[in-house]
This record gives structure tokens, sequence and C-alpha cells, in this order.
């Protein structure tokens, strides 16, 4: 069925004109409404006005233009239906086969600071989403575009046949349903910051934890597969927007990017960004296998490297600076599945450039916060990131030595590494580097254990972190057995007092921060 009327409203006016004037070079007469109107009107574009189409002008502020049943019938009556076509006759319906619309900017109106409620409220699109379930509902004869990335394609297509076919029509009409629900999703989350103030409506802070979430995601790229081969895969990013975060990161060189790649990457960057000197973070199967930060980028990475270079092998690498080329080419003489920076320089472009399998990411623009969700069979959970900086004002020392200055810079970096260490969680630290880890254990002693067998440096001197407080004495005789001075932990068992005095006769200093970090 050829387009012969085509109506076109839109916020977004980018390239809207171009495309105007392909379809009116294909005989297609354009309906519009207001700025678009006259924006048409201005490239050369004739153009007839919805209100001349239904009799009526554009009401209450443009509150009403479209709402009319000369426009609703002319996109929802079913050319195939005896009775809707009896009834277009009769009423003087002229059939609307191109529907191009794009919302009113919502979303960005309500991320700006200081918006007020009445303006919230105005930048809820009634008419746009309205003619746009219309037409995707009617897909089998209307297409509607409302994106102008589409305009191209439908442009291209009507010249070479003058209709759009039954599959395009149907594409755009899900990519049509998907922009509705983001959009209504937006508004219903946007209302729970309304509230009665005073006779009228107040913005307040969302809720940390809001009665509704909407998530509207569309599929980013597809994954080769998910943990195990037997899985499919894929990445999903917010819909309407650009994607940020490891999510919007390029990569520049390798293999395609898999599961696991961005699991580790995510665990990479997350503790790389807890550092403001050059930091060097090496991954395997989400834990640290060594960070370390030092003023030199490619030293931070010989430290890292150090605490454990049999995990090393294979591992996910994460810094906190441009690559550089002197620690690209120690880089180099491992094996390594990716890297992720906030950029490369040419030098280390060139060092790592033979390795055709590496992944190279450079992650640029950083994501917003966002609630972190898990899903469970049934349902999801949803809580805030643990990303709150260490409240150092609420540290106390608990035993009767204090920590040295050096302790207490190889403490602070304990706790700022054992937060991204799988629970439960022990790291054996000097200042700026990990010397043994161990993750994920069920009985915190054995974490101790494993973390000190795993050391591949001297342990004597080192320093504790402990993800969560130690329920017996035990793990803070195998850390002291093992040559710890000093350890950082929450504190807040029943058996605190037993474990500081523990402390105190072996001679280590403590400090409870007050905040646990387990990591699931």
């Amino acid at each position: 069925m050829a387009v012969e009327r085509a109506l076109i409203s839109v916020y977004d006016k980018t390239g809207v004109a171009e495309f105007a004037k392909r379809l009116a070079a294909l005989g297609i007469e354009i309906l519009s409404t207001g700025g678009t109107a006259r924006l048409l009107r201005d490239a050369g574009v004739r153009v007839r006005d919805v209100a001349e189409l239904t009799g009526w002008p554009e009401m209450l502020g443009g509150r009403v233009k479209t709402l009319h049943p000369k426009v609703h019938g002319g996109i929802l009556y079913r050319r195939d239906n005896a009775d809707d076509r009896e009834q277009a006759t009769r009423h003087a319906i002229a059939g609307i086969d191109l529907v191009v619309v794009n919302l009113y900017p919502f979303e960005a109106v309500a991320a700006r600071p200081g918006v007020g409620p009445e303006e919230l409220v105005e930048n809820i699109d009634i008419g746009g989403p309205t003619m746009v379930r219309s037409a995707a509902k009617n897909f089998a004869f209307v297409g509607v575009v409302t994106d102008p990335v589409d305009y191209d394609r439908v442009a291209e297509e009507l010249e070479r046949g003058s209709e759009l076919s039954l599959e395009t029509r149907l594409e755009l009409a899900r990519k049509a349903f998907a922009t509705t629900a983001r959009y209504d999703g937006a508004i219903a989350t946007e209302l729970e910051r309304l509230a009665p103030a005073g006779g009228g409506l107040a913005l307040v802070a969302g809720a940390a934890l809001p009665a509704r979430l909407h998530l509207a995601l569309e599929r980013h790229q597809g994954l080769r597969y998910g943990e195990n081969p037997h899985q499919d895969a894929a990445l999903y990013v917010p819909g309407g927007r650009p994607p940020a975060g490891l999510a919007g990161a390029r990569q520049l060189q390798g293999k395609e990017l898999s599961y696991n790649n961005l699991v580790d990457l995510e665990a990479a960057w997350s503790l790389a960004e807890e550092f403001t000197r050059p930091a060097a973070i090496l991954i395997k199967h989400s834990n640290p296998a060594g960070a370390a930060e030092h003023e030199r980028q490619a030293e931070a990475y010989r430290l890292a490297l150090a605490c454990d270079p049999v995990s090393a092998f294979g591992s996910v690498i994460a810094f906190n600076r441009a690559l550089e080329g002197e620690t690209a080419a120690e880089v180099a003489k491992l094996f390594v599945e990716c890297i992720v920076a906030p950029g490369y320089s040419a030098e280390a472009r060139q060092a790592l450039g033979g390795k055709k399998n590496l992944r190279l990411v450079e992650l640029t623009a950083p994501a917003p916060p966002a609630l972190e969700l898990k899903a469970i069979s049934g349902g999801w959970l949803a809580q805030q990131p643990d990303r709150a900086p260490a409240q150092e004002s609420a540290w106390k020392v608990v035993t009767a030595r204090k920590p040295s200055e050096e302790e207490m810079a190889a403490l602070r970096f304990a706790w700022k590494v054992v937060k991204h260490v799988k629970s439960n969680a022990i790291v054996f630290v000097r200042a700026g580097q990990t010397v043994g880890v161990g993750a994920g254990q069920m009985s915190r002693v054995d974490s101790v254990k494993i973390a000190a067998m795993k050391a591949q440096l001297p342990l004597a001197g080192t320093v504790v972190g402990s993800d969560a407080f130690f329920p017996f004495p035990d793990g803070v005789e195998e850390a002291a057995k093992a040559g710890a001075t000093a350890v950082i932990q929450p504190g807040g068992s029943v058996r605190d007092q037993e474990v500081i005095e523990t402390a105190n006769r072996l001679g280590l200093a403590m400090i409870a921060t007050g905040r646990r970090h387990f990591w699931h």
C-alpha cells in the first residue's frame, strides 16, 4: 500500500526538513503542527496544518493539537476492513499512512538542576505518544518513525517503491512501543519526586529505593556466550540515551568481548576508581590477583604483578590513567585477556598492537549512579552500590597500640582493596601493594590462611584488611603468625572484646571502621 499522506510533528528537529523534502518529492502530502510546520515551510516544503484537517485550532496552550478523530481515525482505520472504510468515507477521514513523531524531552528536563514541578509536568507529552501508539498498533497499514536515525532508511525504501514493507513497519512499531514504554517509565519514576506542599506541589529527592522500578533496556551487542558455552548472553543498555560506563566503552583492538570479560572488567575498573594516584589492578574471576598504586604507572603494575604472578596469567587489567608506553611494554610480557584504561598513548598502542587477540578497552564516560540489581527466581533484588568513600572520622583504634604512620598508610590501602574481594575477604598488604589475597571462603580464618599461603612476597610487617568482623580470635592469630602487625576490620562481633584482647596480646594495632563490605 503506497504512502500518500504523512503527519510530521517532532520536538527534535534534527534532519526532519531534509526528510520531509524527500517525502514531498515523492508526491506525499505533509501534515504538520506548530513549530515543525514553520520549520518545514521555511525549508520550502509545502505543508498542510493539522488544524485545517481537523477544523479545530490548537488550544489549551498547545496541549491539544492532534487529539481528534480525523487524526486518529486516519491513522487507525483498517484499510482491509469494509466497515472501517465506510466510516472513514462517511466522516471524511483521510488516511494517514506515515507518522513521524518524537517526544518532548521529559528526561532531559527532569535531570536539569532547579527544574520546578510545573515545568516538569508540562514536559509530559500527550499527543505525541498517543499518535505513536496509534500508528504502531496499526502497523499492518501505517509506518511510524520515532527516531531521526531511521529517516534515511525509510526515505530510501519509499524512493525504491513508494511503500514500506510489512517487515519495516513491524520493526518500526516495535521501536515505537519501546519508546513510549521507556517514556512512561521515566515519567512514573520522576512523579515519585512530586509531593504536596503549601497547597501546591514541590519536587523532593527521590527515594533511594523507589516504590516502582522501570527498566527500559535495549540490546547493545550480542556476546559469544554467557559464563559457559551453553548459555546465551547479550549486553543491554538503557534505551534512548548514549551508552556510558563500561557498557559505552570503546574497544580498540582484540577479539570480541565475552560475558566473563565484561564482568571482570567491571570488577577491575571499580577497584581502579578507588585510587587517586596511578594504580594497576589485576583481576581473575572477579577477584584481585594484585593491586598497587605508585607515582609511576609502570612501577604500580610491577608491584601489582608481584602479588600473584601465577594467577595474573590470563587476567584482566585496569589502569586509572592513560596507559603509558613503558607500562605497556611490561604488560606485553604477560598473557592478558583484556585491559581497560581511560586512554592509551601511541607508544602503548604500538607495544601491544602485535597481540591481536588482546582486547584493549578505552573507558572515558563514567556511568551515572544507579541501583545494583540481581535476579532471583521470581523477582529482583535492588540495593545502593557500595561506592561511598571511607569515613575515617568514624574509625576507632581499639587496641592499646596505635598504628604507625607507615601502618596507617597500608591500612587505608587495604580498606580500599578488601571491599572489592569476594566475601569472606582478607588481604595482606604493604602501603600501596597487595601481598596476599584470600577470597570467597566459608570461614574467615580459612581466608586468612589462603591469603598467607598464596603470598609470594614476605609477609613480615604487612597489615591485614578484613571485609567483615572476626567472629573468633583465630583469624587474628593466624594473621599475626604470618607476620602481620596491624588489622583493619569493621568490628561488631559479640566476641569483639575477645578479638581485641588477642590483638593486644600479640602486639597488633587494630582499627574498627564501623562499616562492613560484604560482596557476594
